[in-house]
């Protein structure tokens, strides 16, 4: 089943309510991400969703239309954070630089919305610090509570705010990774967090940097379950709208390209750092601002397709065999924008068994356990979650019997090792 795209006359910017009139990327027609198909579902049809991204000409906020409630995205979800090594060590050096610069230690309370199964949360818990996970993945939150981290199953916004600054108290710190592109209610979430933030906490939050995404061609971060896109810029702007101040931001080199954004209450603001000044700046002088940087975005993704579908099929007409190695959101905006399917890879691998022996959405390729390319002996590996290159190539590297060559298709088709 399509559904089709809504008329322009329909659409207004989530964050100022203006009406949406220009296209940053146009990906066509995908299913769900993280929709994995079952074995019995392979004679059954799949919904495909518009995947076209529109950029606010008053806030420059990107953004997705919302076809699908997050209820239906997230009750249950196959993505687990823990199945990502380099993630949970980053996780744990977040922890340990809470505690070492903003004093999170004893009698501390922390709170972390879409908390995931604990990967960080649980670095907290030797030190004394009083958790708390909030996560709508009933399935996801059960593998945190298996970890002995308290998790309550609710999606956040002002009603869940209250409820919980009154069952466990405000938050110290209140902290949310790769959560606030997936809001589509986003003045809703922010104001949340006001709510439950006590007088003297801080909130930090990381997200994929937009100006990233646009220098570097990550195109293939945009899907349904990521309604929005952020610069720094248009983050202050949705902050101070719900009296939160913005006054500092870290560039990180997770998800190929991170902010870390640290606010407060605007009541009793902090002076902005000197980095949060420079990167105002850099994303003014990047063209942030002017439309006409975002419009010149597609013919550089189109460019991307037409360059790894010459690749491949270049491949295979000398006989050789490729295999995917991951099935993450990205790869299947990826797969499905670029029409890659079985004629071009017989498989993909995953270390999360939740996705193991089912098939990717829309191009429906196999995913199996990482084990199989041992048998399977491929040519090449295209490594689909690109920003755990260096891991996964460190992985299969070990693994007895395997000498592929390992492709990434972002920032452009490129042999690594």
């Amino acid at each position: 089943m399509i559904v089709p795209d809504k008329p322009v006359s329909d659409l207004n910017c989530r964050f100022c309510g203006r009406e949406l009139r220009d296209t940053f990327v146009n990906l066509g027609l995908s299913p769900l991400c993280q929709t994995h198909v079952e074995p019995s579902q392979l004679g059954e049809p799949e919904t495909y969703y518009p995947l076209h991204a529109y950029v606010c000409r008053g806030c420059f906020l990107v953004q997705l239309q919302q076809f699908v409630a997050p209820s239906e995205i997230f009750t249950e979800y196959a993505y687990f954070s823990s199945y990502a090594d380099s993630w949970v060590e980053h996780a744990r050096a977040y922890c340990e630089h809470m505690r070492a610069q903003f004093g999170i230690g004893r009698g501390s309370r922390v709170v972390e919305i879409a908390s995931n199964d604990g990967y960080l949360l649980q670095h907290f818990l030797p030190h004394g610090i009083t958790v708390l996970g909030v996560e709508p993945a009933a399935n996801v939150a059960a593998a945190a509570q298996a970890k002995g981290i308290p998790t309550t199953v609710r999606f956040f916004g002002t009603d869940t705010a209250r409820e919980l600054a009154t069952e466990f108290g405000k938050a110290d710190l209140l902290l949310g990774n790769n959560v606030l592109a997936h809001v589509p209610d986003l003045n809703d979430f922010v104001a949340g967090m006001k709510i439950l933030l006590a007088p003297q906490g801080f909130i930090t939050m990381e997200f994929p940097h937009l100006l990233e995404l646009m220098q570097h061609n990550q195109f293939d971060t945009i899907y349904h379950e990521h309604f929005s896109y952020f610069s720094f810029t248009t983050a202050q702007q949705v902050f101070a709208r719900h009296g939160l101040t913005l006054f500092d931001v870290e560039r990180l080199s997770t998800h190929g390209g991170s902010l870390r954004i640290y606010g407060c209450h605007g009541e009793a603001p902090r002076p902005l750092t000197a980095r949060a000044q420079e990167l105002l700046h850099l994303e003014t002088k990047f063209g942030l601002k002017s439309l006409t940087t975002y419009a010149a975005f597609g013919e550089q993704v189109r460019e991307t397709k037409r360059a790894l579908l010459e690749f491949l099929i270049g491949v295979k007409r000398t006989g050789k065999r490729i295999v995917g190695y991951g099935a993450p959101g990205k790869g299947n905006t990826l797969l499905n924008y670029c029409g890659v399917g079985t004629d071009f890879l017989d498989f993909t691998v995953d270390r999360n068994p939740y996705k193991q022996g089912k098939f990717t959405p829309g191009m429906r390729l196999p995913i199996l356990a990482p084990e199989a390319l041992v048998a399977a002996r491929p040519d090449y590996i295209l490594i689909l979650p690109w920003n755990l290159k260096d891991e996964i190539v460190k992985t299969v590297g070990a693994m007895s019997g395997v000498s592929a060559q390992f492709v990434v298709p972002i920032p452009r088709v490129a042999i690594v090792s």
